[in-house]
């Protein structure tokens, strides 16, 4: 989320001043119109001369507040502020409509973390610079009014207005004095609205017409005084407020907001939890992607009543995991409770002594052997080949194993971590291994599991990956002189990532480096920012995104597909490689797609990116014992309705090879073939 937050996670009702005006005739039942008496016979009740002289200025400050229940905001911005966001393009139905810096007016926003909410002002500008727009649809070309909402409008790329590479689009969502329907194309179906009319001939719509839907030729319409005006949607008709100063709150849309059950028993819990998933899940009708829901309840939900018969909430606790190990999608994942942890622990804590790793033709390979370690003295060398495990074909014992770091989106994902899986047991457990030492012959040991982790962790996907970042962009320039770049996260400050990211740009243009490496390589994800747009005047597509709506019973699509822009500024380098790996997930592989598309890139890598693509901030719950869980609901999609990433990934054009060279390295042997292609060796 960002000033673009349309993109990316209450009904007030004001209370109104009882209005009279000492006008009659023609023009008295047009201001009553206007300040929503539609009692024709009413009498007029005299306002204190203080308030009618206000009512005939208009407003002139707003303020508010908000509440949100989901904190990702606070981790992607540092510079908050509100803003009077011109709506020309919902008038217009225009989602590609940028908003020009003029008419931009910022306020003061105040940020209560630590209780999730926040308090603004705004000075309206006596003459605003918005867009006019004629909405009284009386078949008359009128000067017309600008429309505004209040949205939370923080800072991403290093200016307080949203121009250049920091666009907005006028059709903002995310906690603004407007409500949209997120199911019917973000059409506005409650709140406020900031009107300025510049003078007393124009029309406003007093409601949303048959068709239900603000603008169109169907709403009613009645005169609105010159100035400002803050218009009540959420009244019949809608109200026009005058005074001075209006409150407005800001609205968390209700489908990004955290679904919070922890309040509730385990089975209903459990229940709400399922409904919103079988019917929303963003997989849903995708061949080898949805579950078999009936199945899938009927196994869970015994085990979910089990555990609050006991009480117990390690078995709970249990029993969700259960749940989201029945996916094939790495995007649907829990936090682990400190008794889960613990049990992990448990189940990693034993291992052989050894580790192993599948080459390209299809065999187990020892890549590491602990030494004095079980595996070690019965005389496994490193470079031996595994053949069983307990009698059985290796392959088929790996195809067995359930590993706790479950779901993936991909097959091969799958096997890696099952791979791992096999060889952790409780010390103290014996199993058979046949392997072959290099130029020796078959042989069968049996081994007794010790307290060890470093055979575990020597196949981890983080394997190689820096010991400590302190921030979520590193660079330097390599021995070679190949500029380096290493984007170790999306999920910080998104203003900083920018930053860093482009200094690194800019310093190694002074240094005139012959190509540069972008290692995406340990970055978990978080907020795609359209980084390859410093490298080319091209857009760049993405997928549609599409969420399920109740009003069709289908998954519909959600604005217009996902691009990257061209920055304003722009750099290039004769060679770019970029390196993927299966720990860059969700919008890191949407950051690396877009390198993967910069003409010249080479993308390097074993193996391609997690291939787990989908948007989750629409599918966070809170459970009982302080459990989170998360489900994906929207999905990305191509022109030709296949799944945009999701199960692929971001593809190598240059496969370093699992082999006995490369996987007994002791080099990185990506980044060092990368830096080869950028020095033409």
């Amino acid at each position: 989320m960002s000033k673009t937050i349309t993109k990316i996670l209450l009904i007030f009702t004001a209370v109104m001043l009882l209005i009279a005006c000492s006008l009659g005739g023609e023009q008295g039942e047009i201001l009553k119109q206007v300040r929503g008496v539609v009692e024709s016979n009413a009498t007029p009740t005299p306002l204190p001369p203080a308030v009618a002289k206000e009512q005939q200025t208009g407003v002139v400050k707003l303020t508010g507040n908000f509440t949100y229940t989901n904190d990702i905001i606070t981790t992607y911005y540092v510079e908050h502020a509100v803003a009077l966001v011109d709506m020309y393009g919902f008038i217009t139905r225009n989602r590609d409509w940028e908003i020009p810096v003029d008419s931009q007016v910022l306020g003061y926003l105040k940020m209560d973390t630590e209780h999730k909410k926040g308090t603004y002002e705004i000075e309206l500008p006596i003459l605003p610079e918005g867009h006019l727009a004629d909405v009284d649809n009386n078949g008359k070309k009128d000067r017309g009014v600008e429309v505004f909402t209040v949205a939370y409008w923080p800072n991403l790329t290093g200016g307080p207005y949203s121009v250049g590479d920091d666009r907005s689009y006028g059709w903002p969502t995310y906690l603004t004095s407007s409500i949209a329907d997120s199911e019917n194309h973000d059409e506005i179906i409650g709140g406020k609205l900031v009107v300025w009319a510049p003078d007393d001939n124009q029309q406003f719509p007093t409601g949303f017409g048959a068709d239900g839907k603000l603008f169109t030729p169907d709403d009613p319409t009645a005169p609105i005084p010159a100035g400002y005006t803050v218009v009540d949607l959420d009244s019949h008709p809608f109200r026009f407020l005058r005074t001075h100063s209006q409150s407005l709150t800001l609205y968390e849309p209700k489908a990004a907001a955290i679904k919070d059950f922890s309040n509730e028993s385990y089975t209903k819990s459990f229940d709400d939890m399922f409904a919103f998933a079988r019917l929303r899940y963003a997989f849903n009708g995708i061949p080898g992607k949805q579950p078999d829901w009936d199945a899938l309840y009927k196994r869970i939900k015994p085990e979910v009543e089990e555990a609050e018969a006991k009480t117990n909430s390690t078995q709970y606790g249990m029993a969700l995991l259960h749940f989201i190990w029945s996916f094939k999608d790495g995007h649907v994942g829990m936090r682990f409770t400190p008794e889960l942890y613990r049990r992990y622990l448990e189940a990693t804590e034993g291992g052989y002594g050894f580790a192993i790793r599948q080459m390209d033709d299809g065999r187990y390979l020892v890549v590491y052997v602990l030494p004095n370690g079980p595996a070690a003295q019965a005389g496994m060398k490193r470079g031996a080949i595994v053949t069983a495990f307990n009698g059985t074909p290796i392959e088929q014992a790996v195809e067995k194993v359930q590993p706790w770091t479950a779901p993936f989106s991909t097959d091969w994902e799958l096997r890696y971590e099952q791979a791992r899986f096999l060889l952790r047991a409780q010390p103290g457990t014996k199993a058979s291994v046949t392997f072959t030492n290099p130029g020796g012959q078959p042989q069968t040991r049996v081994l007794t599991a010790i307290a060890e982790r470093q055979s575990f962790l020597y196949t981890s996907f983080y394997h190689d990956a820096p010991q400590r970042v302190y921030l979520p962009v590193d660079f330097w320039v390599m021995d070679s002189g190949v500029g380096y770049i290493r984007l170790n996260s999306n999920y910080d400050d998104l203003n900083l990532i920018v930053r860093l990211f482009e200094r690194a740009l800019k310093t190694f243009k002074k240094q005139n480096v012959p190509g540069i490496i972008i290692d995406m390589r340990y970055n978990s994800g978080g907020a795609p920012l359209g980084l390859a747009g410093f490298f080319t005047d091209k857009t760049i597509t993405l997928g549609q995104l599409e969420y399920y709506s109740t009003k069709t019973g289908r998954f519909e699509p959600e604005g217009e597909p996902e691009k990257f822009l061209p920055n304003e500024h722009r750099y290039h380098f004769d060679k770019i490689a970029v390196l993927v790996g299966p720990a860059c997930y969700s919008a890191c592989e949407l950051e690396a797609y877009g390198f993967s598309k910069v003409p010249g890139a080479v993308v390097v890598g074993q193996y391609p990116t997690a291939g787990t693509e989908a948007e989750v901030s629409r599918g966070q719950f809170k459970l009982p014992d302080k459990i989170e869980l998360q489900i994906p609901t929207g999905r990305f999609v191509l022109p030709d309705g296949s799944l945009f990433l999701e199960g692929k990934g971001v593809q190598p054009t240059l496969k370093v090879p699992l082999n006995r060279e490369t996987l007994l390295s002791d080099e990185d042997v990506v980044l060092k073939t990368a830096e080869k292609v950028i020095l033409g060796r």
